[in-house]
């Protein structure tokens, strides 16, 4: 019989290159969040859909412009069929749920176990087959259902798996909020009543915590009440109804109304989501990544030899502060050279190794200001000549229906062709786990440009900062917290926006800080590469966030 107590819930998990159950940062913190569990051996089970047709494969004409196709792999492969069948109601007809199990194996050798929920059955007629076919997909009605196989599907699954000694739900995200509903219906059914009351409320209460990841306020689904109605059923609408007068379902605000813990994914973000959501606690737990999955090659070798059991131990990697210069730059000009080989391979464009290389992958959304750097054009241009050659390399996909987003990915691919001969720039399809590992390990500075207090973490420059590699960042998210000017890292701006600022002082850093110190005194730039791992590698880690959600949050003192 298992004996988890604690159990993970995520619209997505990042897990392998080659599953598509993930689109970006959230997928991808969640399965660092679960490897770092294992690790850690916390008695968790995981969660999510399995999204036969993925997100989505993103292809890039010359100009650009951006085109999608479905990702779609093989579930049977790496993943076991679970024996038992639950069923949910979706607009008044039965919908039949299986899983598929993944585990993961710990550095000690304990266990995860991930469940990924399918509706593809036979039982179920074609619109409930494709219900678990895509993340993010379709409308409003199809996301809706999505969260009820998430969130009510997900209770019954556990519990038919023999799941049955859980003391915690965490909420990754609002998406499976309506576990809370089946989680009141069960306490209300094992006590021989149809009715909820404020005891089925408080319980659950107790049992559930929730983890909000954006501040922006389209990240956080809201549905009509004519559309709730209709897609949960007459039964749970009126549970639902008769715990609160609502204009919208909001499943933030379910989640926040039933969750004894809260927290926000950094100290800022706590404070915006106080902000946003007056009246509720909200904690912060700063996120991290998981450093034995995002460490290169090369570096993972030099760490072996500097820090044995750092993988066991990631804050042990503040003794990489004695290396000697010349092994990390060493180690790291191989993981730059797996770039170029990649990038060659991809776009058929030789990068040079010798030239001072940027990084930027993120989603491409407004907010995130991915076209920053190209604010004024002749002057990125007469930095590179006079200061050192540059070459940038982008990806990052625009969800389908963002247009503005795909704007951004236009100009930026337009501005690379007016560049000149002293910048580079590539953009690259696809962004995931394999690229995104080859990019925060392979480029000599990570750049974050987002429009503050927008960017809730930003883990890709924590990726970068365990390979060596400092930010050039907005003062926003992690950064806040990581930086410290000229030693792990340069900042960007301050607290609140201004464009025309941010950019001006993007170019200042660049020609009077940053190509400077890394064209005429590479020891002072391997000294910024050497305190952005033992600095920032050492604690923005999942060893170190899931260890505060286990104490804070899960009341389980296994990891304190």
């Amino acid at each position: 019989m298992p004996e988890n107590k604690i159990a993970y819930f995520s619209m997505e998990i990042g897990l392998r290159a080659d599953m598509a159950t993930y689109s970006g940062g959230l997928g991808v913190l969640a399965g660092d969040t679960l490897r770092a569990a294992a690790d850690l051996g916390l008695p968790l089970v995981a969660v999510t859909l399995v999204y036969r047709r993925g997100y989505f494969r993103q292809h890039l004409d010359a100009v650009g412009a951006q085109t999608e196709s479905p990702d779609s792999w093989n579930v049977a492969d790496g993943l076991r069929e679970m024996d038992p069948r639950v069923d949910v109601e979706i607009e008044g007809k039965t919908v039949r749920l299986r899983a598929w199990l993944q585990e993961i194996v710990g550095v000690l050798g304990q266990k995860v176990t991930v469940y990924f929920l399918d509706s593809d059955l036979e039982e179920n007629d074609p619109a409930s087959r494709a219900l678990t076919d895509q993340l993010y997909g379709g409308d409003k009605r199809y996301r809706l259902s999505q969260e009820v196989v998430l969130g009510i599907g997900g209770v019954r699954m556990l519990h038919a798996l023999g799941h049955d000694a859980l003391e915690t739900y965490h909420m990754n995200e609002g998406h499976s909020a309506l576990l809370t509903l089946e989680l009141m219906r069960r306490a209300a059914f094992d006590e021989g009543r149809e009715e909820l009351s404020e005891e089925d409320v408080f319980r659950v209460r107790e049992g559930c915590v929730f983890t909000t990841h954006t501040p922006v306020a389209a990240g956080h689904d809201r549905f009509p009440l004519d559309l709730v109605r209709s897609v949960l059923g007459e039964v749970t609408w009126k549970r639902l109804e008769g715990l609160y007068a609502m204009t919208e379902l909001n499943m933030t605000e379910l989640a926040l109304r039933h969750s004894r813990y809260v927290n926000g994914v950094a100290r800022r973000h706590g404070d915006v989501t106080r902000e946003m959501f007056d009246g509720y606690d909200v904690q912060a737990i700063t996120n991290g990544v998981h450093a034995a999955t995002w460490t290169s090659a090369p570096l993972s070798e030099l760490f072996d030899r500097y820090v044995p059991g750092w993988r066991e131990d990631n804050q042990s990697l503040r003794y990489m502060t004695y290396t000697a210069l010349e092994e990390i730059e060493a180690a790291h000009r191989a993981a730059k050279k797996n770039l170029i080989d990649y990038v060659e391979t991809a776009n058929g464009i030789r990068l040079s190794e010798e030239t001072f290389t940027i990084g930027f992958a993120r989603r491409a959304a407004a907010y995130k200001r991915a076209d920053l750097l190209f604010d004024d054009v002749e002057r990125l241009k007469a930095i590179a000549s006079k200061s050192g050659a540059i070459q940038i390399v982008y990806a990052g996909k625009a969800h389908p229906h963002d247009e503005p987003g795909k704007a951004i990915i236009r100009r930026i691919v337009e501005a690379g062709k007016s560049l000149g001969e002293h910048v580079v720039l590539v953009y690259l399809e696809n962004y995931g786990i394999e690229l995104g590992g080859l990019m925060t390990s392979g480029c000599d500075l990570w750049l974050n440009t987002p429009e503050p207090p927008k960017e809730a973490s930003g883990t890709s420059g924590m990726k970068a900062a365990l390979n060596g590699v400092p930010s050039l960042s907005i003062l926003d998210g992690w950064w806040v917290e990581g930086h410290v000017e000229g030693v792990t890292g340069w900042s960007i701006g301050d607290t609140h926006p201004d464009r025309a600022r941010d950019a001006s002082e993007l170019y200042d850093k660049l020609e009077s800080k940053i190509l400077p110190l890394y064209y005429d005194d590479r020891d002072g730039y391997s000294r910024v590469r050497r305190y952005a791992i033992s600095i920032n590698g050492s604690f923005f880690n999942t060893e170190r966030m899931v260890s505060e959600y286990a104490r804070q949050a899960y009341r389980h003192r296994g990891c304190a």
